[in-house]
Parts: C-alpha cells; structure tokens; sequence
C-alpha cells in the first residue's frame, strides 16, 4: 500500500509541477502572478494536489496534524469522489475542445486520466472504509460547492473563468447555475456510490 502510494505520489506532483511550469513558461514575465492565480483556479490542479497529498501522507503515515486527517477514512473517500469526477468531467466534456502535444500532452494524460484511475484503484484496493455513512455524501459537496462560488467570484472580477460550463459571459448566471445544478448531483450521485462501494466491501471484510 505504501509503495503504490508513493508512486502515486511521485506521479501527481511531478504532473502538478510540470503544469505549472508549462504555464509559467508560456507567461511573459509581467503576467506570471496571474498564471500562478489562474493554475490554482482549476478545479483539476486543486483535486489533484488533494489527491498527491493524501497518497504522500498514506507513503509516510503521519502521527498527527495534517497528514493523519488526510489518512482519516472519509478523506480519502471523498478524494476518490472527487478525482473520480475530475476524469469523468474532463473526458466527456472538455477532452475534444484542444489537443495537447508533447509535454503538455503528458501534463494532461497525468492529470486527467492516471492520477484519477491510479486513485481510485488505490482505493478500492487499499484504503479504509470505517465509519462511511450516507451523510458523508452531502458534506462532500462543501468543497465543490465552495469552489464554485470562488470562480464565479473571481470571474466576476476579472471575467476569467476555467471551464466553458461555468462561463458567465457566454451562459449568463442562470446557464451556469443550472449546469452547477447537475454537476453537483453528479457530486451527490458519486459520493452515494463510494459510500455504498465502501460499506458493501467492509461488509465483505
């Protein structure tokens, strides 16, 4: 469990770092800040690190603080919702609107496709499943719901937003809240399953 986690690891943030740098390196140098602002912006980037952080902290099973709230069963669970939805989203949805090449291909196949495979296998075959309830499902939804509001936020400010179905300008607020709307029973619809995956396989023990 903590060697696949460890490569799991490696694998995340070396295609987090590699996105970053990709971006950066493509930013004049007056705009850099913003593209370090817009990386953090993608609900990808973000569940990514998420995801990197909780196979780190499995590989080196911290005691206390940070690390051991990550290894926390409903964690690690909501991570596999989470990374889970990002492949989906991005493969039906946003896959066809460009084609990456070279490293920026690698880049995006790391973050889009093994990291959340990697994931969720690494889950159903190693991770603990004490005390996941159905209400879990709903507290998952805090974290996309927040980020939601951010991008909306930001894109408020500065008319900038990093996906197509959340895009004001071109769907107006009330296209965007009803695409939320599904995304977030999708959100709903997904942490039902994890929990009812986890409790049938603990009961299996």
């Amino acid at each position: 469990m903590r060697i696949y986690a460890a490569v799991g690891a490696v694998l995340a943030w070396f295609a987090l770092v590699l996105q970053l740098y990709l971006m950066l390196a493509q930013s004049p140098a007056p705009e850099r800040l913003g593209t370090v602002i817009t990386f953090f912006s993608f609900f990808t980037i973000l569940t990514n690190i998420l995801t990197a952080s909780v196979f780190t902290a499995v590989a080196f099973q911290p005691k206390d603080g940070w690390g051991k709230w990550l290894c926390r069963p409903s964690v690690q669970a909501a991570t596999a919702v989470y990374i889970a939805i990002v492949g989906m989203v991005y493969q039906l949805l946003l896959r066809q609107l460009w084609n990456p090449q070279g490293a920026q291909w690698v880049a995006d196949v790391l973050l889009h496709s093994i990291v959340p495979v990697g994931y969720v296998v690494f889950w159903l075959l190693f991770a603990p499943r004490v005390g996941l309830s159905w209400k879990d499902s709903v507290t998952w939804l805090i974290y996309p719901g927040v980020y939601l509001v951010y991008t909306l936020a930001r894109g408020a400010v500065s008319g900038l937003y990093p996906y197509p179905f959340v895009d004001v300008n071109v769907l107006g607020y009330g296209g965007v809240f009803a695409r939320a709307g599904l995304l977030m029973l999708v959100f709903l619809g997904m942490g039902l399953l994890v929990v009812a995956v986890g409790r049938w396989m603990r009961a299996r023990g």
